[in-house]
């Protein structure tokens, strides 16, 4: 890998593993590099508690990160650091860039990439948090837009629905931990077909940062990235080239 290669560090949306972003890695464009965070309660960190709140979870994704990145970021330099989230992973990616930026350390953030999300001050309105299993799993389908097929199979899902309940319960009961803006770059992307978040609410991410903000709406619904991850893939390269040429 290239010392400018730029890092892709895609945080997870609720009831995703690090495998989602698994075709990405052979599908980035030239000179990028996909990182997936791996948080517990899924797949290789399946026997851990999931986490219920955001805090935790954004420590566990720092300590993860900074340990992959210590030796490319570290005193000789290394690329940009773009971070991603879908949904939930958009407000663990913005807590973890305050991280970051709060940090002062050697980790060189370019720009924090939202998705499928309205600002991080809006809350949750409609919840699926504590209902029974079959009223939980149809109304977080109905969310998402977007049906696992492991939760058809009632084995599977006694497997996969206390992780999920945990990711649900940390993005409803979500605050963010500061109203100060972030510096970077914001891209906000959401399906233009998506009926869950709107054009109003992808702008609200204005407000988190005091740096550009870039509104993209690429074809699909609310989980667009399922079936065409390329157009987030191009939209970070293209941002990144741009960054560089000003």
């Amino acid at each position: 890998m290239a010392d400018e290669d730029t890092v892709l560090i895609c945080l997870p949306f609720a009831g995703a593993g690090p495998s989602f972003f698994t075709p990405w890695q052979k599908r980035a464009p030239e000179g990028m590099r996909i990182l997936p965070v791996s948080l517990p309660g899924r797949e290789k960190r399946f026997p851990e508690p999931a986490y219920t709140s955001a805090a935790p979870a954004v420590d566990d994704a720092y300590a993860q990160v900074t340990a992959a990145l210590g030796g490319e970021n570290g005193a000789g330099g290394g690329g940009p650091v773009v971070l991603f989230g879908h949904s939930m992973g958009a407000v663990l990616a913005y807590e973890l860039a305050h991280r970051f930026e709060r940090s002062g350390g050697p980790v060189r953030l370019a720009a924090l990439v939202v998705s499928g999300a309205p600002g991080p001050w809006t809350p949750r309105t409609d919840r699926a948090d504590g209902l029974p299993d079959e009223e939980f799993t149809a109304r977080v389908r109905a969310f998402a837009g977007y049906d696992h097929p492991a939760l058809a199979d009632p084995e599977m899902r006694e497997l996969l629905l206390p992780a999920l309940r945990a990711d649900v319960r940390l993005h409803e009961t979500y605050t963010p931990s500061t109203d100060r803006p972030l510096s970077v770059p914001v891209i906000s992307v959401r399906g233009r077909e998506d009926t869950l978040v709107g054009a109003a609410e992808a702008a609200e991410w204005d407000r988190a940062t005091t740096g550009k903000l870039t509104v993209a709406e690429p074809a699909g619904g609310h989980m667009y990235l399922a079936e065409r991850p390329d157009a987030v893939l191009e939209l970070v390269a293209a941002e990144i080239h741009a960054a560089r040429g000003r």
